[in-house]
């Protein structure tokens, strides 16, 4: 049989706990209170922990928890009780995404399992190494890999690998979206999500909206459905498959596990898949529309279709008349009155008759509820709803009975005159042995034969197995009494239950605390003098840094090209290189002709920057906000193990975070981002493909994005700049600055020394004019008040969105 990987489900709470148990889940996720990155989701409270553990492991499924979030410093203590209860509920593993977390982990407990989150961007066999190195024994890749990656990245680490198999897409790197905390200080990153890329967007190309017809999601991805793929997923030796979820309902969880778990089985049995149920209970379930995702490989025509991003279900057709409070439709999928429906503009409600009229069907509905100005003909239809369905899902997990039974494996042994041992087997290694009260006699008539064991020891309906094997080992021509053998059973199933039922047992560290892991602080240390660093994005930009005297100059072009030229301008300056923030497999050739440009150094943003841009001791590495470091546990970790001069702050931290972290460790481990346009959506979602090309990748759009200056203009009228980096992934930067000039004193006064401004599409007047008003802040002429002032006047009049006080604010 093949070796199937691991199926995850998602449970938000004890409901979705049971569905995802009686419809063949291997192990749930889940959250508590706090740390978790679905804090909308009900999730279980600390108490409740242990028994949570106890159900699961009872019925053989694993408890996973999630603390997959960024940790900031005044929380490391409260964490650290969490991870005491944790480890002592005996959980089977924890889903991490912050580095200090990993450390603190592992600084109390050497054994308790930690899987890398897919918070934590891993896109490469360098990025399973890095998260190998703080002790996670399986890694969750970033959802963006192709097939072909994934089987590279297997072939290449012993590592186990986990990936998403079904649920929503969130457009942006998971750990790399900074959406929710720019616009309205809910950070992705904290489990706040305020779901941006679900929101109508319109197309500014050089200064004129494109149409678009009906395509306004521009950011909103179809659902992940890896079902069609799945042979090919499980060839690549992934050890398990996650189901995204864990703020669905029930019948979700239940339909989407159950519709993998048999899809599962079919692979290891070499059965032919059965896709045209299982399509319409998954999109019943939760759809958006489903695809497969990016493990085919890229297609942006298809993976944002643009015309919703709520559910939408089964497709019945498109509405050809509408007479009063009925429509006629052409009908593509079954439909009976008591479904729900509904169609493009939005309009929705519940069907009352269904009639059929040659090939069209009369479809009637109730008298209140539907705007039928908004329904007309040509308008698309789809089944929302279907009750039966719901109902027959339900009783999957509501009885008091398991529904989903795992194999159990028996064996009798017996001789004349003695008792019966019966011996029992699960599949997680428990075994158990009871023995009969009575000896084994000769039988007069019917001697206990395999049969009779079998169907009287495989009555097992009311527990959570199925026998699967009976050895048995019995002398020919014993007896025992039937209720002897019932006895026999029940007394097993218990012992069993009672082994499964048992937490792990994982090595905790009483003694241990995570003050015993923060850095060293420097004590009367001298600092150097307070100067700022640049972050510029074209050779103009350059021009104007370099003519302002600044010294440290950070350069991210979209054309490699150019970096040969910038170096050579600043050749008395430090020109520090950032390469994009995601390396996947074979995209070595980036950082390749970065290196030939011979900088002053790099700004490491990934786990690839970190192995394979930090071997020169000539030249200076400074870690980027992208590594998210928010905590000093993080930072220290950083500091001792690669050669980094410092770091970036984390942009999810507000000031009063911030100042928490300057203190906790040396602040002149750090750089501070005081002055950028917010980097929101980083994504492999290529929207100057999608909706200015007909092409499908990189290889046949034409290359929109080098000749169009394109923003999209949210709901409140902000247009936000889309860029393409080196590898074709884009960002969306907030149309406003944002700007900390309030706060610039008392971060000098904290010990920072390095301010950074970043810059998107200034012209480089207003580089100039920019610095200048910064330089007057530094040199006392002006207060932090002022400064604010001056850059809002600034904005204005280089016809720009505006400056908030963003974040740090």
């Amino acid at each position: 049989m093949t070796r199937l990987p691991e199926l995850l489900a998602p449970a938000g709470n004890w409901l979705c706990a049971r569905a995802a148990v009686e419809n063949g889940a291997d192990a749930i996720y889940f959250g508590l209170e706090k740390f978790n990155a679905r804090l909308r989701s009900d999730n279980f409270t600390e108490p409740e922990l242990p028994a949570l553990v106890a159900f699961l492991h009872e019925r053989g499924v694993k408890a996973y928890v999630t603390l997959n979030t960024l940790i900031f410093s005044r929380e490391l203590e409260q964490l650290e009780q969490y991870l005491r209860s944790i480890i002592i509920a005996g959980v089977d593993a924890v889903i991490v995404q912050d580095i200090g977390l990993c450390r603190l982990i592992r600084h109390l407990s050497p054994d308790l399992p930690i899987h890398a989150s897919t918070q934590m961007t891993i896109s490469s066999r360098a990025g399973v190494e890095f998260a190998e190195a703080l002790g996670c024994e399986v890694v969750v890749l970033a959802r963006e890999c192709s097939l072909k990656q994934i089987n590279q990245i297997q072939t290449q680490t012993q590592a186990k690998l986990e990936v998403f198999v079904h649920g929503a897409l969130c457009v942006a790197y998971s750990g790399q979206c900074l959406t929710s905390e720019s616009l309205g200080g809910r950070s992705a990153n904290r489990g706040e999500c305020a779901q941006a890329c679900r929101m109508v967007y319109q197309l500014i190309a050089d200064g004129k909206e494109v149409n678009l017809g009906d395509r306004q999601y521009l950011l909103s991805p179809q659902d992940l459905a890896g079902l069609a793929v799945l042979p090919e997923l499980v060839r690549t030796g992934v050890s398990c498959l996650k189901i995204e979820g864990r703020l669905k309902s029930p019948e979700y969880v239940a339909t989407v596990t159950r519709t993998y778990r048999a899809a599962l089985d079919r692979i290891a049995q070499a059965l032919p898949p059965e896709q045209g149920q299982d399509q319409y209970n998954l999109e019943m379930a939760f759809s958006r529309g489903l695809y497969p995702g990016w493990f085919e490989g890229i297609d942006h025509q298809k993976l944002v279709h643009g015309r919703y991003a709520k559910k939408r279900g089964v497709y019945l057709g498109e509405v050809s008349k509408v007479e009063g409070d009925r429509l006629y439709v052409q009908l593509k999928a079954p439909l009976k009155p008591g479904d729900g429906v509904v169609f493009d503009s939005e309009e929705g409600g519940r069907v009352y008759q269904v009639e059929v009229q040659g090939e069209f069907s009369l479809v009637g509905f109730g008298k209140h509820g539907i705007n039928w100005q908004k329904v007309r003909p040509g308008c698309g239809m789809w089944k929302t709803s279907d009750p039966a369905l719901d109902r027959q899902v339900r009783q999957t997990y509501r009885g008091e009975s398991p529904q989903f039974a795992q194999p159990l494996d028996l064996e009798v042994h017996g001789v004349i005159g003695q008792v019966l041992t019966l011996i029992g087997r699960d599949r997680g290694g428990h075994v158990a042995q009871v023995q009969s009260s009575m000896p084994l006699v000769a039988a007069q008539v019917h001697a206990l034969a395999t049969e009779q064991l079998r169907k009287q020891l495989g009555r097992l309906g009311q527990t959570p197995f199925y026998l699967a094997r009976l050895e048995n080992h019995l002398e020919s021509g014993l007896i025992l009494p039937v209720s002897e053998l019932n006895h026999l059973r029940r007394s097993l199933v218990e012992k069993l239950l009672e082994l499964r039922r048992r937490p792990q047992v994982w090595q905790l560290h009483r003694q241990a605390t995570y003050r015993q892991l923060l850095p060293t602080l420097e004590q009367g240390a001298n600092h150097p003098p307070v100067q700022l660093t640049l972050l510029v994005r074209d050779l103009s930009q350059l021009a104007a840094a370099i003519s302002a005297g600044i010294s440290v100059i950070y350069c991210e072009f979209e054309d490699p090209r150019h970096y040969r030229q910038a170096v050579k301008l600043g050749s008395d300056r430090e020109i520090i290189l950032a390469p994009p923030r995601i390396s996947k497999p074979q995209e070595q050739w980036i950082l390749d002709q970065m290196q030939a440009a011979n900088p002053s150094g790099y700004l490491i943003r990934n786990y690839d920057h970190l192995k394979f841009l930090t071997r020169n001791p000539d030249q200076k590495y400074i870690g980027d906000f992208s590594l998210n470091l928010a905590n000093p546990l993080s930072a220290q970790y950083l500091m001792a193990e690669y050669p980094l001069a410092r770091l970036t702050a984390s942009y999810d931290l507000n000031f009063g975070q911030l100042q928490d972290l300057l203190q906790t460790s040396p602040p002149t481990w750090w750089e501070v981002t005081v002055h950028q346009h917010i980097p929101m959506f980083h994504m492999e979602h290529c929207v100057f493909c999608a909706f200015l090309s007909e092409g499908t990748d990189y290889t046949n759009c034409g290359r929109p994005c080098e000749k169009h200056e394109v923003k999209l203009r949210d709901r409140a009228g902000v247009e936000h700049p889309l860029k393409a980096d080196a590898g074709c992934r884009n960002t969306l930067y907030n149309g406003m600055a944002q700007t900390a000039a309030e706060h610039l004193p008392a971060l000098i006064s904290l010990g920072v020394r390095y301010l950074r401004l970043e810059f998107l599409t200034e012209s480089a007047i207003a580089v100039s004019r920019t610095i200048a008003a910064y330089e007057q802040l530094l040199n006392g002429k002006i207060t932090g008040a002022e400064l604010w002032q001056t850059l809002k006047r600034q904005t204005k009049i280089n016809n720009q969105m505006g400056v908030t006080r963003g974040a740090i604010g």
